[in-house]
């Protein structure tokens, strides 16, 4: 088979334009960037007010081993899946950073013959909504570091600037830096950090924006540093959010492309997905909802984190109602789950199969929790045995779980119709409830609680000295009736990375609660979260170059 660029070029494109009629696009409603991307104005939502939903569909996993589950490929297909049937499919994706694209990741477009395209474009610079997030988010550092160089009126405590800048990179070199050495004029000598440009409060503030309005409030809205006497310090303090958003009025709209076969894709956004909710913005998954009969998108990591912040975070702001959610497990994964090596996964192995079963099974509770039915789609690799599909598919009907097989990573849309057919059957018995899993009113430790029993399955929670004081500290703020976005590892439904399956009788151990005013969420750290990512020893950049005839390889 070939890899993932060669079929990606192989594409038979169509040019962007037709897509966007084909979607029902007006032409004065979209701005090219070249044939084969657009960015879609936000004025089709005044011309569509009145256009019905289409059902939005939420694709998950189970949590993630390096054994791979292919969430981003299973969207993509199963878009694809829908199209063929004959239900009318967007698809909404985030958007891959440039650092993880050329450090370990690689490419971000799905996989196979379940890709959006154009992959290379995609990929590299896209529609330059990476640089304005970057650019608005430094623009504010500067305006700090100014601010205190001028005179200092808001009485910044130089110490407590919370406020880092980024850069779209891999870099460790600037995980902790020294800024302002050198002459008087460069301003105070202070201790400083750069994180990934993803993991930036303007990032999930722009995903989690309604409008151009809602977002400069939400710019205004950032703690950026505390006084001397400890009060936060606000960027519309230092009056640059209108500057800030004026950097991110073409970023706020949301990009289109199409996939292998056609289908109308938005990819736009891309918060990290621990100490932010990890999924595409709110704008483009509406965007979908209006253009479709069916809007299929996904949140990153397994259900535990991704899922539970899409339902409990991204649709409490968006005003969104899932139809369904759709768990995506692979066999293997489910055997090292159930504690085989990554290096005997090819070998059948029924009993640690069943083993590993209990953390899709997990997965599943914690969906219906929300209301929501699930589809649980077995997505298939070629070592992947016909008894090994047999006994899981088993195992799902003992649970009553709707299950189907996943083939579109090597089939397109053709391997995606038994999950397709299946999963508009649910959706048309028209069972979904859904409902966020607390109610923001309560407080900071009884929404974790709630949390780590309902959806880890833990025993309780222990806050450190530090959160305990944090707590204190917005509450007095008033900042603490928010949505909960939990930091946590993706790989275990605890917080040890090395408990796989579905573990029992744990606690979480909270060891910092900060606030993120402006996207609108109390950040609970569990570990430590690596915020810039360094480079591999051998990196995926070092297998990449362009050919004399413009032809780019090694971006897989």
């Amino acid at each position: 088979m070939l890899n993932d660029i060669q079929i990606a070029q192989q594409a038979q494109m169509k040019n962007i334009a037709e897509i966007a009629k084909e979607a029902g696009i007006n032409a004065e409603e979209l701005e090219m960037y070249g044939n084969y991307k657009a960015k879609v104005s936000l004025d089709l939502f005044d011309r569509m007010e009145n256009q019905e939903d289409g059902k939005l569909i939420l694709v998950t996993a189970i949590n993630p081993t390096p054994a791979g589950e292919g969430k981003s490929t299973t969207t993509v297909g199963l878009g694809q899946a829908l199209n063929r049937i004959g239900k009318k499919t967007v698809i909404a994706l985030r958007e891959p950073s440039l650092g993880p694209v050329f450090g370990v990741k690689g490419g971000a477009a799905g996989g196979g013959y379940a890709q959006v395209v154009p992959m290379e474009d995609i990929n590299l610079h896209f529609t330059g909504d990476m640089h304005a997030i970057t650019t608005a988010n430094n623009l504010l550092s500067a305006a700090i570091d100014n601010h205190i160089h001028q005179g200092n009126d808001l009485d910044i405590d130089s110490r407590q600037i919370v406020w880092k800048r980024v850069m779209d990179m891999n870099d460790r070199a600037l995980r902790d830096v020294v800024v302002g050495l050198g002459q008087k004029g460069n301003g105070f000598v202070r201790e400083d950090h750069f994180m990934i440009s993803v993991a930036s409060e303007i990032m999930a503030a722009l995903c989690l924006s309604n409008s151009l309005a809602d977002l400069k409030e939400r710019l205004g809205r950032v703690i950026v540093a505390y006084t001397r006497k400890n009060q936060p310090v606000l960027a519309k303090e230092l009056k640059v959010q209108g500057a800030m958003a004026l950097l991110l009025k073409d970023a706020m709209k949301p990009n289109l492309v199409q996939t292998l076969e056609n289908t109308p894709a938005f990819i736009h956004g891309g918060p990290f997905a621990n100490i932010a909710h990890g999924c595409n913005s709110i704008m483009a998954t509406k965007m979908a909802l209006k253009l479709g009969d069916y809007a299929v998108t996904e949140a990153g990591f397994g259900a535990d984190l991704g899922a539970e912040k899409f339902l409990d975070i991204k649709c409490r702001y968006g005003g969104l109602k899932p139809n369904a959610v759709v768990i995506v497990g692979t066999i293997r994964a489910l055997k090292m789950h159930g504690g085989v090596g990554k290096k005997d996964l090819n070998e059948e192995n029924l009993e640690a199969l069943k083993a590993g079963f209990v953390n899709l099974k997990k997965q599943v509770e914690n969906i219906g929790k929300f209301g929501l039915p699930a589809l649980v789609a077995i997505n298939r690799f070629p070592n992947d045995t016909v008894k090994e599909i047999e006994v899981l598919r088993g195992l799902c009907e003992e649970i009553g779980v709707e299950v189907a097989l996943n083939e579109v990573f090597t089939k397109g849309g053709e391997g995606g119709l038994e999950m397709a057919e299946t999963l508009v059957k649910m959706v048309e018995k028209g069972e979904a409830n859904y409902k966020p899993l607390y109610e923001v009113e309560k407080s900071i430790p009884e929404k974790i609680d709630i949390i780590v029993k309902e959806i880890y399955g833990g025993k309780g929670v222990v806050f450190s000295n530090k959160a305990k004081k944090q707590i204190q500290k917005l509450e007095e703020m008033n900042l603490d009736k928010l949505p909960i976005c939990m930091a946590k590892t993706q790989y275990s439904l605890s917080d040890d990375p090395t408990l796989l399956g579905a573990p029992k009788d744990f606690e979480i151990t909270v060891k910092e609660v900060n606030v993120s005013a402006g996207a609108g969420f109390i950040v609970c750290l569990t570990g430590d979260v690596m915020t810039m990512p360094g480079l591999p020893k051998v990196p995926s950049a070092e297998k990449m170059d362009i050919l004399e005839d413009g032809t780019i390889i090694g971006l897989f």
